[in-house]
Order: structure tokens, then sequence, then C-alpha cells
């Protein structure tokens, strides 16, 4: 039960799904998260660490960087929430929002 409860808290932040959104087409580097969400770099780890410790997603180190991507071996419930999620959150306003302005900032850096 606890780790259904960790998923559910994890879910229950703006900033989390706002993340989680923005991985939907994939890894992301957490200064792209920064940037185009406009956190800090603390607030950034903090909600990448609660996010990571209820399985939904899963970094990798590459020098310096860290780059976050949905975990690909998550519990049933949280695969299935992430589904759900995966639908619904990238079809509102603010999904749309974040996702157009991380594919501008992929197609700036392809061209840098």
């Amino acid at each position: 039960m606890q780790a259904t409860t960790e998923i559910f808290k994890a879910l229950a932040h703006q900033t989390r799904l706002q993340i989680l959104c923005l991985l939907f087409d994939g890894e992301v580097c957490v200064c792209k998260l920064m940037a185009i969400l406009d956190l800090p770099q603390s607030t950034a780890s903090r909600h990448l660490a609660i996010l990571k410790n209820a399985g939904l997603v899963e970094d990798r180190r590459d020098g310096t960087w860290s780059h976050y991507s949905l975990a690909s071996e998550s519990s049933l419930l949280a695969d299935s929430l992430l589904k759900v999620l995966q639908e619904y959150l990238p079809a509102t306003v603010e999904g749309a929002t974040y996702r157009q302005r991380l594919s501008e900032a992929l197609h700036k850096e392809k061209y840098v």
C-alpha cells in the first residue's frame, strides 16, 4: 500500500505533472526542464527525486548532465496511470504550451 500512496503523492503536484507531460515524448535533460518550466535547479531536482522514488521516471547521467525519461519498468498501477495521463495532459492548453516550448528548444539546439 505504501507504493500506491507514493505514486499518488507524486502525481498530486502541478509541477510534477508538467514534468511528466514533457517526458511523454522521450528523454529530456534537466537543464531543458528547468528552462521550460522556469524552475531553479533545486526545485527541479526535488520534484524529479519524488517522481523517481515513486517509480515513475528514471535518470541517466552523461558527464555532468542528468537526463530523465519515463520509467522503463514501472508497477502496473504506475504504468496504467501514466497511460491515462499521456492521453490527457498533452491535450490541455498548458500541456500543449510546454510541449511546444520543448520542441522549439530541441529544434534550436539541433541547429546551434
